[in-house]
């Protein structure tokens, strides 16, 4: 059974940094994706990074992009996001996400732009808090 476990959410300051992990065990890795997403209060949940395990280019949502880099320790089975610049509106609950949808990270099958990039599988985290004050 996958697991996938975030840690380092807490409340920083406008123009601070964070950096969240994610830890994930209970098979092996190499052939699947990982991605973070965040879900604000009353709002729908936005995708934020993706990378494959294998390795290749990362992908970011444009609102992050710049200011988060995706990266992962494979050795560690550990995926991470450093959240630099952060900016009130950076302010949502992080999720882990893990599946084998690695090949569709930024693009569908046909090439074309998702207008909202869906999931890279169907295991989960249970979110970290991250909250940015002006």
């Amino acid at each position: 059974q996958v697991q996938l476990v975030e840690s380092g959410g807490g409340l920083v300051q406008a123009g601070g940094s964070l950096r969240l992990s994610c830890a994930a065990s209970g098979r092996t890795f190499s052939n699947y994706a990982i991605a973070w997403f965040r879900q604000a209060p009353g709002k729908e949940r936005e995708f934020v990074a993706a990378i494959r395990w294998s390795g290749g280019s990362p992908y970011y949502a444009d609102s992050v992009k710049g200011r988060f880099t995706i990266s992962r320790d494979n050795a560690k089975n550990t995926v991470y996001l450093q959240m630099n610049s952060l900016k009130p509106e950076d302010t949502a609950v992080y999720y882990c996400n893990a599946g084998p949808k690695g090949n569709l990270i930024g693009r569908k099958e046909g090439g074309s732009y998702y207008s909202t990039h869906p999931p890279v599988g169907d295991y989960w985290g249970q979110g970290t808090q991250v909250t940015v004050s002006s």
